[in-house]
């Protein structure tokens, strides 16, 4: 495939058929070695034609398969490594005076080689996933269990949650001087 041919494109779950012998190979091996063995293989249609795919091309496989037989489409767009703050943006789902505060602020590393920021790809996936544990942390920490028994009791917990969130808040915002 040349570099003229890298546009985005998006598959739809129409050959469910197709892949429902694929899907079943996968999830065979997953019941069968608990993980796919580490050798992933493309195979070509002569003796000896093929290649071994890195664990990561597997998942990515994996997952669009499991996309596709699930009824979902499946949009494959190449990027460049390197982003506008825009591009990172959309990426992050907010808006690009977000991401300039981001950098600014020394959580997001940007490059400037000229008049505007350059940000890496890995570095915005990084702190998406650093974002998104956050906030798993931050829900598990507010989480509690409620007993069946006693209203009263999960109102009181529920209470105690708030008053340590908005806590929490007031300290952040006193921190960053807002």
């Amino acid at each position: 495939m040349s570099g003229a041919e890298l546009v985005e494109q998006t598959f739809l779950p129409s050959q469910a058929g197709e892949l429902a012998e694929v899907h079943s190979f996968l999830e065979a091996h997953e019941r069968k070695h608990g993980t796919v063995p580490q050798r992933y293989l493309l195979v070509g249609d002569g003796e000896g034609d093929q290649v071994e795919l890195p664990e990561s091309m597997y998942h990515l496989l994996h997952q669009v398969v499991d996309a596709l037989t699930a009824g979902r489409a499946v949009t494959i767009a190449p990027r460049s490594t390197t982003l506008t703050t825009q591009q990172a943006a959309d990426l992050l789902g907010v808006s690009r005076p977000t991401v300039v505060r981001l950098i600014d602020s020394g959580e997001l590393p940007a490059e400037r080689p000229g008049t505007r920021r350059q940000l890496l790809l890995r570095d915005v996936l990084d702190y998406r996933e650093r974002r998104r544990q956050h906030q798993y942390d931050v829900l598990a920490a507010t989480s509690i269990e409620i007993d069946d028994d006693d209203p009263g009791e999960a109102l009181a917990q529920l209470r105690d949650v708030r008053s340590t969130v908005a806590r929490r808040r007031r300290a952040a915002m006193t921190e960053s001087g807002q």
